[in-house]
């Protein structure tokens, strides 16, 4: 149940690691309005969205160790109304933030003995935002190669010993003593997880179907390099099955405990990211941070209906904001602060997010083609990150500068999303 390769890649700049370990102990571990079952249901049906099996695979694990219900795992057919109705806007919020409004909030205020109250919304809000945004960082760094067929390879690891992610306790400083911090959970979890894959592996050499998933990951890897280019001029995207190289869950008895692909988790599986030049005009407008803000508006909400996660959150984008960058922007010839505003804002257009004192022609002149087309992927439609991208994004970047650009995407795509739900439940309780 670890996230040890995420955790030694954010452990290139500890600071940050520290703090995105407190918030993901408190969403996931600490007092709050969901139960603990249904924290972990709706991460893996926010990472099913991006098809990542990495954050899939774990929050499966910490699901039955919550107490869930085994039968969950079937899919979304065998899950109360209540969660299942969530579906829509973790649609909406992983690939087209734009399209939510306050009649999607109120639909789920007022659905009779299915209701959410507003502090489980905005907890599910957060969540939800904090695994689509997560899911980016896992396949930005490689992270999800070890779960694939034939991973990358492509960042070197960090070796940082047993940390335990999920159960890391909040407010440690990274230090020695972090990585001694439940070291035998770790290892307990670490075996549990070893555990889980053999199971897979049985299962997944009982059947015939080992030629066909190689075949289909092929084809997958073969159309990703065209997808990263249609991600930057727009237009239709083409999405791989989600089912590809998937292998079903069971447990000693034999009984299915998983989905045998990740579709069973969603719902239109075909929705995805479109540009947000390309809307309809009548449909949605351009976001304006000067009317709606996280420092202004998102942030007194959020903390109000559930309590402290917005000084968590706050202290997590100001601390990415900090990070020092200075060999990347010398390499722009500008300031460190004038290269991370640009790739901030260029996340935040995709989204449809305009900042009114920003010259966006800095853009193209600070960001350089191929990192743009990496970027947009990798906040987009991160599983078609593939092995050429990153040979050709990482040339002339330090590896601790590969780990800083994909925290930006991590911190920017969550501010997004969280910008438009909670501007959408604002304007429901106006």
């Amino acid at each position: 149940g670890r996230l040890e390769a995420v955790t030694q890649q954010m452990g290139y700049h500890p600071q940050y690691l520290d703090s995105f370990l407190k918030t993901q102990h408190y969403l996931m571990h600490m007092d709050g309005p969901l139960p603990f079952d249904c924290r972990h249901y709706i991460a893996i049906m926010a990472a099913a969205r991006h098809q990542c099996r990495y954050l899939v695979n774990l929050h499966v694990l910490q699901f039955l160790r919550a107490g869930g219900d085994p039968q969950w795992l079937r899919g979304l057919e065998f899950i109360p109304a209540k969660l299942r109705n969530l579906n829509e806007i973790n649609k909406i919020l992983a690939h087209r933030p734009w399209l939510i409004t306050k009649e999607h909030i109120e639909k789920l205020l007022k659905i009779s003995e299915w209701s959410w109250s507003l502090a489980e919304l905005v907890h599910a809000v957060v969540l939800l935002a904090h695994c689509h945004a997560l899911a980016s960082f896992v396949f930005g760094c490689g992270c999800e190669q070890d779960e694939g067929l034939g991973g990358r390879g492509s960042l070197k690891p960090l070796s940082l010993g047993n940390q335990c992610f999920c159960e890391a306790t909040a407010g440690n400083s990274y230090s020695q003593e972090l990585l001694r911090i439940n070291r035998k959970r770790s290892l307990d979890s670490c075996m549990e997880l070893d555990s889980l894959r053999e199971r897979m592996q049985r299962i997944h050499v009982e059947t015939e179907g080992r030629d066909e998933m190689r075949l289909l990951q092929q084809d997958r890897e073969e159309g990703e390099g065209q997808g990263a280019e249609v991600g930057v001029q727009g237009g239709t995207e083409h999405y791989s099955d989600p089912s590809a190289g998937l292998s079903p869950l069971a447990d000693t008895d034999g009984v299915v405990t998983g989905a045998t692909n990740l579709a069973c988790y969603m719902q239109d599986p075909d929705f995805g990211y479109q540009d947000f030049a390309r809307r309809d005009e009548d449909q949605t407008q351009v976001f304006r941070v000067q009317d709606y803000s996280w420092e202004d508006h998102g942030f007194s909400l959020v903390n109000r209906l559930y309590s402290d996660i917005g000084h968590l959150l706050d202290e997590k984008f100001r601390m990415v904001d900090g990070l020092q960058s200075s060999a990347m922007a010398k390499r722009q010839g500008c300031e460190p602060s004038v290269f991370k505003r640009g790739i901030w804002n260029y996340i935040h257009c995709m989204f449809g997010i305009r900042y009114d004192d920003y010259d966006y022609a800095e853009v193209n002149q600070l960001l350089e083609r191929m990192l743009k087309v990496y970027i947009k992927t990798v906040t987009c439609y991160p599983e078609k990150t593939n092995s050429e991208m990153f040979d050709r994004f990482w040339k002339q970047f330090k590896h601790s500068e590969k780990v800083h650009v994909n925290l930006l995407i991590l911190e920017a795509r969550m501010q997004a999303e969280l910008l438009y739900a909670l501007q959408a439940i604002t304007q429901y309780m106006i």
